[in-house]
């Protein structure tokens, strides 16, 4: 879509554009509040900074969403198609997968939450020493890094559906 007709889509069609990016509601509204939008690149860098920072209820409802690093996504939903895309390039090999897997189940029992990485553009072998490296932090510490990295999700789907 191009950013004339995302900044002239009604609000209700614009936030169907956003959710699948980020399903946070205050996210979606922000972005849609600061209509039009004179480039992609003001969009994206608006949205990287919108509603910051995420409540605990914002960040785990948009987690819900997200499968574990190594699991492809089901259905047919636009956000389940944009994750199994952005996993795309991780190795399949079972020494990785079964090393994602632990590293998942670990990460979980520690933070009760999914272990959420920009995975677009990174290797597993990168993936998985994130993930070995993030199980060392804080929860304080571990909450802004998933924060980040879900606007840098955000951000990436956006400029995938948004075009200049």
């Amino acid at each position: 879509m191009q950013l004339e007709q995302f900044n002239q889509l009604p609000d209700e069609e614009a936030a169907d554009v956003l959710r699948p990016c980020l399903d946070i509601e205050r996210w979606v509204s922000a972005i849609i509040d600061a209509r039009p939008f004179a480039s992609r690149q003001e969009l994206t860098a608006f949205a990287a900074e919108a509603a910051s920072p995420f409540t605990d209820a914002e960040l785990e409802r948009a987690l819900s969403h997200h499968p574990r690093i190594g699991e492809r996504a089901s259905g047919q939903s636009t956000e389940a198609s944009l994750s199994r895309s952005e996993q795309a390039g991780l190795d399949s090999s079972q020494e990785i997968a079964d090393a994602l897997v632990e590293g998942n189940r670990v990460y979980e029992a520690k933070f009760d939450r999914v272990f959420l990485i920009r995975a677009a553009g990174r290797s597993s072998e990168e993936i998985l020493a994130a993930l070995n490296a993030r199980l060392g932090h804080t929860p304080e510490e571990e909450r802004a890094i998933v924060d980040h990295q879900l606007r840098e999700i955000a951000t990436l789907r956006l400029e995938g559906v948004v075009s200049a």
